[in-house]
């Protein structure tokens, strides 16, 4: 099954592929590894989740937050890819957790990203990760996450 059939399976569609909100784009390749730029969690009419992990926002809540980072950034991928996200291997991830000073769960947070990646591409998407606390986040959003892939021929 192909990682859009799995998407369809799952009732998921990926968005379109975010606009920069600065003077960035939202990859890069050199070869055949993309880098792509780090991104928040948009609701559907474009605005963005925020709060504070661990405070106003709970572990659950903010787990759908990076699951919804991870379709944008399969966007990007796919883009990356020329279209076609067979091709795509997740490599490394980077993802941030905006938790407050006692938060510790940062793992279980960026765990909807990783579990929506293998979920799609299956050991394609098995990656290096981090997943880090951060004291804030741009525009106050709850998670970010950027990452690595490798565009195969």
């Amino acid at each position: 099954m192909s990682p859009d059939e799995k998407l369809a399976q799952l009732g998921l569609t990926l968005p379109p592929t975010p606009t920069p909100a600065g003077n960035y784009v939202p990859f890069k390749r050199d070869g055949n590894i993309a880098y792509l730029a780090g991104q928040g969690p948009r609701k559907a009419d474009g605005s963005l989740h925020t709060g504070k992990v661990g405070a106003d926002v709970t572990v659950e809540t903010a787990y759908e937050h990076a699951k919804l980072v991870g379709l944008q950034i399969l966007a990007s991928a796919k883009a990356a890819a020329g279209g076609d996200l067979s091709r795509v291997e997740f490599l490394k991830v980077l993802g941030m957790v905006n938790g407050t000073p006692d938060f510790g769960d940062h793992p279980r947070v960026i765990n909807g990203f990783s579990d929506l990646m293998v979920a799609v591409l299956g050991d394609r998407g098995r990656h290096a990760r981090s997943a880090v606390g951060m004291g804030s986040l741009p525009m106050g959003i709850t998670v970010e996450i950027e990452a690595v892939i490798r565009i195969h021929d």
